[in-house]
């Protein structure tokens, strides 16, 4: 019996772990597509993130070397890895809101155009240590250990489940809480959706279209760049892997469609997820190819698009300007 808790309790937190950088991409597509732009770039800004954020913080350890602080080292890598996300996402603003751009054509080269500026950030500085770029032990702590005291972790089954995790689960926790709060229930949120619902009524309205698109995609993008920094400084132990960042991008764009554009939903939607991408590790079977595995978040995220898709509920759809330029002189 105990054999079989312990599996179900390393499961979830395996999923937990491997869900949260896609809790963090996820939720900034959802605050981008609200504003009714459609950003497929996420996997060039989580590769930014992940660069710029390890970069930040192995520019950081090797100048303060044994004075370093993991508190200091996990703030300058969360602000690198936003600045990187922000940066990105500008340009894609410009592009897609100023000059009226495809959407989905400039997304698609944000991707080639992040992927490349992460691989070349991390290929510099491996050549710049002559190997593996990876920061202290002392430092790597303070991004896999949890924040509470051992003694919290230690208590049965809920110790683990609840007190167990980085800092980062539950910065994404309090962060999606907030989303949530903000596109619900204030004044600012509401505007937000109105003008991903219908630019053209929310000008009207005297709302600036523009300027709420500006600062949602560019927020956005910046929360999506941390996802790529959590996955970065956890998953991949600290250590510049120009591959180990590869699907985790478009894996975020499929969930914000399985989580119905709401940020709540990315909490439970990024575990599953995270369970589902481990799943051929854990629980592998062998008649089933591990290429399987690696599809199952794709095929239910199509199984839920059919399902929403079916029932035609309002709340369940995207923002009806989603993926639309908006010009003022056709309103």
């Amino acid at each position: 019996m105990m054999g079989t808790l312990d599996f179900i309790i390393a499961l979830i937190r395996a999923a937990v772990f491997n869900g949260t950088p896609l809790m963090y991409g996820t939720s900034g597509e959802i605050l981008t597509e609200k504003s009714g732009n459609l950003n497929l770039g996420v996997e060039g800004l989580m590769f930014m993130g992940g660069a710029f954020g390890l970069l930040g913080a192995f520019t950081y350890g090797n100048a303060m070397g044994d004075n370093a602080s993991g508190v200091v080292a996990v703030i300058i890598a969360l602000v690198c890895a936003f600045a990187a996300g922000c940066f990105g996402s500008l340009i894609f603003s410009f592009l897609t809101i100023t000059l009226r751009a495809n959407q989905n054509v400039t997304g698609l080269a944000l991707t080639i155009l992040g992927t490349g500026v992460g691989q070349f950030v991390g290929e510099m500085m491996r050549l710049k240590v002559g190997g593996n770029v990876a920061i202290s032990n002392a430092l790597k702590l303070a991004f896999a250990n949890s924040p509470f005291p051992q003694t919290l972790q230690n208590i049965p089954v809920v110790g683990p489940l609840i007190f167990g995790y980085n800092i980062f689960v539950y910065l994404g926790i309090i962060m999606i809480i907030v989303m949530h709060h903000f596109l619900a229930k204030t004044r600012k949120g509401l505007y937000l959706r109105s003008v991903g619902e219908s630019p053209s009524t929310a000008d009207s309205a005297g709302i600036n279209v523009t300027r709420y698109r500006y600062i949602a995609t560019v927020i956005g993008g910046g929360i999506s760049a941390i996802g790529g920094m959590v996955y970065t400084m956890t998953i991949s132990g600290t250590v510049w892997n120009h591959t180990g960042l590869s699907g985790e991008g478009w894996v975020a764009v499929a969930l914000v469609i399985f989580c119905l554009w709401k940020p709540i939903n990315s909490l439970w939607g990024s575990v599953l997820f995270g369970a589902l991408l481990i799943l051929y590790i854990r629980l592998p079977l062998p008649f089933i190819p591990t290429q399987i595995y690696k599809v199952v978040p794709y095929i239910v995220t199509a199984l839920v698009l059919i399902m929403v898709s079916i029932r035609q509920r309002r709340e369940d759809q995207p923002p009806a300007a989603l993926g639309t330029a908006y010009f003022r002189e056709d309103r």
